[in-house]
């Protein structure tokens, strides 16, 4: 981790550059020991890329919901508001208007 965060820009997404460039970084002697870290750093820089990718789906994804729900100003003029005060209830009975010559004394 050390060698990848000093030397982020000397490696990708190619395992046979990625050798390379831990032998001109360090010494390693031991040839498996070598692969397994170039291994190692393409599958942590891909995994990277991956992440970054999904992020930029997802937050477009987003956009273009937030996009689509939203109501354009023709919609939103057009369409009635109907509000509900919070004071009224179901179980409330309903006010009914009635004509004055309906209404028996």
């Amino acid at each position: 981790m050390e060698v990848l965060k000093d030397n982020k820009s000397m490696f990708g997404v190619n395992f046979d550059e990625n050798k390379e460039a831990l032998n001109k970084i360090s010494t390693i002697r031991s040839k498996i020991l070598r692969n397994e870290l170039a291994g190692y750093i393409t599958k942590f820089i891909k995994n990277e890329l991956r992440n970054e990718e999904a992020k930029t789906r997802a937050v477009e994804s987003e956009e273009e919901i937030s996009e689509e729900a939203a109501p354009t100003q023709t919609e939103s003029k057009n369409e009635p508001v109907v509000e509900e005060s919070p004071t009224e209830k179901a179980d409330e009975e309903p006010k009914v208007d009635v004509p004055a010559e309906q209404v028996q004394s």
